[in-house]
Order: structure tokens, then C-alpha cells, then sequence
């Protein structure tokens, strides 16, 4: 069998003999919405658990509307989602300096202006102002009490003294929060570093069995944090592994979204027969594979599929490196994996749990890249890196033997197995 395996903005060739295939995870099959613009319009005048977001807007007459959106890792389909807010705001007679985009980057770089342009167009970057939510920066978030869990929340000024939160994103899996979008537009998107470290930090006590969705205790907790926030709408889309939109919804920050998740989860958690000593699993290009802190998805998936001590091929260009600061740290450090995940759960901090979950996977596993990193940067991931996917391949059959089978992800950032026993 034949694969043109993503990598960056091109592919990378496999070729696998079929009988050596278990199984190829991929999405479930749905069509594509036929008017994807026209969908978004008829959610937005009918949608879920919410009036109409023209009558909210026209009652509400926001000063400062405030719309969150996505940054530059989220494939996040602006070119459908927007035409339609934006027409629908303009009928509500507000105008664009009232309007300002919050780019959710949580802990992530702050984008650039060529960025923004890129993401979101020229046309909005020039009639609206789009500022990224600086994490770190202490005069611009403001303190909210505290969350469940005990801890303080800390939320964007701007957000904060909004009149008006609209939040945009796209429903995917998530190797902690059970799925993205919905409530992380707030937190982790436009909290402060220490509330989103203290959420995240428990992501040690669930990756190993992560519970439904409704009972996730890192998601219930960010609903909790956007109902504190006052988040008044969200549009949120699914999309297939080519980015078209396949469902989209909107309205209230749980029923709309909770939609989106059944439909994403149909889509992507997929059951295999039993674990193989072989997975390759493809990032899914860009920007799923811009870094090692994005990539880390496909790996974890990938473990998920394997048998202790059996070899997992990551397929991620990563040319923007480690791409997070503490992470790469971590990695650098002289650590063994356990000594890692020992510091993370003795001290959490954002960015060691990237580090964590590389380290997780290879205290059990062995792990081969093929990238464009150098081979001192995968050493410090404990891993091997191989020049093309044909010799990971032959490094891995090294290591389980001739008649080892194999599972393959072309989409490995989005797609999660589950034995199906």
C-alpha cells in the first residue's frame, strides 16, 4: 500500500506491503457541508440555547465586542465562519472600532502582524483591530476569584471589560481536554500563565485514562472559567483532515459545543483490533507539525496503538523546532524520561507538560523521527531520527523483528484509537 504521508506543506512517500498492515486510522467519512457560508448564516439566526446572535446584538449595542479567535496552529476555516459574523454585525449597526480580534494564543508566541494577515486576511487585519492575549503579561489580566479546583483565575483585561464575547474555534481531540474548542477560547486561550499551568497540571492524573467528556475534570473546570469570563456566543466548526467544514455550530458555550463534539468524536476516535509493535504515525502537515510542542499529538495517539517496548515513526517536519521555551528546556536538561516526568509532577509548569508527554511515551517505547530537525534535537526527545520514512522503517523492523505488523496514521494529529474490546 501506497501513502503520501503530509509533511509541512508537502508529503513524504511509505510504501508498506499490505499484509504487514493491521490497520490505516483514519477520520470517519462525512461529506462536506454543500454551502458551507450559507450553513454558518442559518446557525447563527437559529442556534443552539441562545436568540439569534442579530437580536442579541441588536439588544445588547456592545461598545466592545470582543471576538476570540483561534492563532496560527488551529486550522481554524476563517474564510466561512467570518463573512457571516462580520455581515451579521454590520446589520446590528455596530461598527468596526468597536469590534477588536483576541488572538486565544494561551501560551503560545504571540503572532506577528504578517501572521495575522495570514491567518485571518487582509481585510479583517484592516478594518478591525487584532491583538494576541499575552500570557505573561501581568498589567493586562485581571483577577476573577478562584475556579473549583482552588486555584486563581486570571482573564484578560480586554476580555474582561467587554460588552460583548463572541468566541471562534474548531472541535478537534485533545490528548487532555478530551476536545479543543468551546471553553478553551477562554482558558487556556486568554488566561494567565499560572491559571492555565495550575489546569494543565493535571493532565498527570488523566492521560493514562482519560474520562468522558462531561466528566473531565480539566474540561469542566474551563467551563467553568468561560462562564466566569461571560462568554455571550461561540461558532465553532468541525472540519475534515482537508479542511473543509463539515458541521458547524453556535450559540451557548456548553450546548453549542457539546453538538460539535459528538460529531467530532464519531469522526476521529476510531477503534483498532489490538495494539501492533509498529505505529507511523504522519502529524498531518502544516501547521500540525510547525513544531515539537504540536506534534507531540501524533506521538501520543501513536502510543496509544503500540505494545509496550515497540517502536513508534513520527512523521513531523517541525521547522520552527522546539517551539516553546520551557519544553525545550526540559529536553535539553541531561534528564532520563522518568526524571522528567518526576520534576513535572514535583514542580508543574506549562511547557513541562510537552515534555512530559514525550517522556511518558519513551520510558515505554522507542521513537524514530523523520524531520527536519537535526540530530541533536531528537537525541534530547530520546529518540532516533532517520533519513527518509523507508529507513525508519527499516530501523523499526530492527527492532521488532521481520514479522512485526504495523498501524498507520496519515492523520495522526487528529485521529485517536481505542482497542475496540
Amino acid at each position: 500500500m501506497h501513502f503520501a504521508l503530509k509533511y509541512g506543506k508537502g508529503s513524504l512517500p511509505l510504501d508498506l506491503e499490505d499484509k504487514r498492515i493491521l490497520k490505516v486510522v483514519m477520520p470517519g467519512e462525512k461529506k462536506p457541508l454543500k454551502d458551507a457560508l450559507g450553513s454558518v448564516k442559518k446557525v447563527l439566526e437559529a442556534p443552539e440555547g441562545t436568540p439569534a446572535l442579530l437580536d442579541m446584538l441588536k439588544a445588547a449595542k456592545p461598545k466592545k465586542l470582543i471576538i476570540i479567535v483561534n492563532d496560527i496552529t488551529r486550522p481554524t476555516p476563517y474564510s466561512v465562519l467570518m463573512p457571516p459574523l462580520v455581515e451579521t454585525i454590520e446589520k446590528a449597526g455596530i461598527p468596526d472600532s468597536n469590534v477588536t480580534l483576541i488572538t486565544a494564543t494561551g501560551i503560545h508566541d504571540l503572532h506577528t502582524r504578517e501572521q495575522d494577515i495570514q491567518v485571518y486576511g487582509e481585510e479583517l487585519c484592516r478594518r478591525f483591530r487584532v491583538l494576541s492575549h499575552d500570557a505573561t503579561d501581568k498589567s493586562n489580566l485581571v483577577f476573577k476569584g478562584k475556579l473549583p479546583s482552588g486555584y486563581e483565575f486570571w482573564l484578560n483585561k480586554l476580555v474582561d471589560e467587554a460588552d460583548f464575547i463572541i468566541t471562534l474555534g474548531v472541535v478537534m481531540p485533545h490528548y487532555f481536554a478530551g476536545f479543543s474548542g468551546g471553553r478553551k477560547s477562554i482558558l487556556p486561550g486568554v488566561s494567565g500563565k499560572e491559571t492555565v499551568e495550575k489546569n494543565h497540571a493535571r493532565m498527570v492524573e488523566i492521560m493514562d485514562n482519560l474520562p468522558p467528556i462531561r466528566e473531565n475534570p480539566i474540561s469542566l473546570e474551563m467551563i467553568h472559567a468561560a462562564r466566569i469570563a461571560g462568554v455571550d456566543f461561540i461558532i465553532n466548526a468541525v472540519v475534515d483532515d482537508a479542511g473543509e467544514l463539515v458541521e458547524v455550530v453556535a450559540g451557548d458555550v456548553e450546548k453549542a459545543w457539546y453538538k460539535a463534539v459528538k460529531v467530532s468524536e464519531a469522526m476521529y476516535l476510531t477503534p483498532i483490533p489490538r495494539k501492533v509493535k509498529i505505529a507511523v504515525a504522519a502529524s498531518s502537515g502544516y501547521p500540525r507539525d510547525i513544531n515539537l510542542y504540536q506534534a507531540q499529538k501524533a506521538l501520543d495517539h501513536a502510543d496509544k496503538a503500540t505494545v509496550e517496548g515497540g517502536t513508534i515513526i513520527v512523521v513531523a517536519e517541525c521547522k520552527e523546532g522546539y517551539g516553546e521555551k520551557i519544553f525545550e528546556s526540559y529536553m535539553k536538561a541531561g534528564y532520563t524520561a522518568q526524571g522528567i516526568m518526576d520534576a513535572v509532577k514535583a514542580n508543574f509548569v506549562i511547557g513541562g507538560h510537552k515534555a512530559y508527554g514525550f517522556a511518558k511515551v519513551a520510558a515505554e517505547k522507542k521513537v524514530i523521527f523523520v524531520t527536519s530537525l537535526s540530530d541533536e534535537v531528537v537525541a534530547s526527545l530520546f529518540a532516533r531520527k532517520a533519513a527518509t520514512i523507508e529507513e525508519a522503517v527499516r530501523m523499526a523492523m530492527e527492532d521488532q523483528g521481520s514479522d512485526a505488523d504495523f498501524i498507520v496514521f496519515p492523520e495522526g494529529s487528529v485521529t485517536v484509537p481505542y482497542v475496540a474490546s
